[in-house]
């Protein structure tokens, strides 16, 4: 991480953090110089992480600097219940054999950011899967049926008459379990999480006597400006291609550069500061977004890729008149026609005249995410829409950005 003149300690109660319970405390407790335990949790639900994700690994990161005993759950049986802390309907469940698949990138992404040599890796399996009814009885008898149904999640499926699985009430208990297990100091997560992690400090306080701080962190828009979430599809994936990576920071909104500056790089929080006082006062933000993503795809991929991608990005969109700000949609499957691309999307009122702007040389396609824009020449054309974008120029002046859902 970049040298900065900023308390390390300041740095780590602040930068990226939504909340911290109890934050004098926990202060107190980091400038006593005593080495604290902390964790970590992350169901495998996916095999790829992405830059959600690495707020918290980067917060892991920072305390690993201060000489602090780090800890990495993987949730390989929390997986199995299913977290819909951030969702208005039940998670499927997965099996163990998705679990584990999932799991297999996991470590060498968080690599990236986390040093293992420094990182003890638990799976909550090896304690919860052996926990008795009794003992599940008697985690259940610290909390209450109101404490639970009156989180926000539950209250909009109540309205919306969706149902509510009692296993997900079992889900803050394992979780908060946990923390019993590793008997820590402190739990860090993202700010939805926050109901999970008080329960596990609930349960520290009564089965291991002591005191479990938590600190949650800011959640990151994606590329839609919604929350970056999978199920969305607007994610930046830290094993994205550089080219990819960059195009998809590029394409992101002006008003996220700041965030992302703070949450997802090393520069210090003055110089964050003073981009976007320069932004107010009339710069270009494009000067700042590309700056965003030299950092970025140089954290992930190193600095020869980073200025790789930047020219790659500079050789087809500036060059061509490719505008910074296109508009992204969505698409539920691979394998496409251009025509119902082009109707589907809007791009074209109708297959007719979805024909007519082909066979007159009007649209032009990149496919590769990054590559030079090229003309279609068939009206049967078929384009694979797969994780990274694809442009489409319809015209002089019409652009979008696709990906697959």
């Amino acid at each position: 991480m970049k040298k900065t003149n900023a308390d390390p300690v300041r740095e780590v109660l602040e930068r990226g953090v939504s909340e911290v319970i109890v934050k004098k405390e926990l202060e107190t407790l980091i400038r006593s110089k005593k080495k604290i335990k902390l964790y970590l949790g992350i169901d495998p639900t996916g095999k790829e992480l992405h830059l959600g994700h690495t707020i918290a690994l980067r917060k892991l990161r920072q305390f690993q600097n201060l000489g602090h005993e780090v800890y990495f759950l993987v949730g390989s049986f929390t997986a199995l219940i299913g977290d819909t802390s951030d969702k208005n309907s039940m998670r499927p469940p997965m099996t163990p054999e998705q679990i584990e698949e999932n799991f297999k990138t996991y470590k060498a992404q968080a690599a990236k950011i986390l040093d293992f040599s420094k990182t003890t890796i638990v799976y909550n399996g090896e304690w919860l899967s052996k926990l008795k009814l009794a003992d599940i009885l008697n985690l259940a008898n610290k909390f209450t049926v109101q404490q639970m149904i009156e989180r926000d999640m539950y209250q909009e499926r109540l309205k919306q008459g969706k149902p509510i699985g009692l296993h997900e009430f079992l889900y803050p208990l394992m979780q908060g379990y946990d923390s019993v297990e590793l008997n820590v100091d402190l739990e860090v997560g993202g700010n939805d999480q926050l109901f999970n992690m008080l329960a596990g400090r609930t349960l520290q306080k009564v089965l291991n006597s002591r005191d479990k701080h938590v600190m949650t962190m800011q959640l990151i828009e994606g590329t839609d400006g919604r929350k970056m979430a999978k199920t969305y599809g607007n994610v930046i994936n830290i094993n994205d291609e550089p080219a990819d990576m960059y195009g998809k920071i590029m394409s992101m909104s002006d008003r996220l550069i700041g965030r992302y500056f703070e949450l997802c790089t090393d520069v210090p929080m003055e110089e964050i500061s003073a981009m976007e006082e320069e932004m107010m006062a009339g710069a270009n933000p494009r000067d700042f977004k590309m700056r965003l993503g030299r950092e970025i795809v140089a954290m992930y991929h190193g600095a020869k890729a980073s200025g790789e991608a930047e020219e790659r990005f500079i050789t087809v969109f500036r060059k061509h008149d490719v505008p910074d700000d296109i508009e992204e949609k969505i698409l539920s499957k691979g394998e496409w026609n251009i025509i119902d691309v082009l109707v589907e999307t809007k791009l074209a009122p109708s297959k007719s005249e979805a024909r007519r702007l082909v066979t007159q040389g009007g649209v032009k396609v990149d496919e590769s995410g990054g590559g030079a824009l090229k003309k279609v020449e068939e009206i049967e054309k078929m384009i694979t829409i797969g994780d990274h974008l694809v442009l489409i120029q319809v015209g002089k002046r019409r652009f979008l950005s696709i990906r697959k859902k």
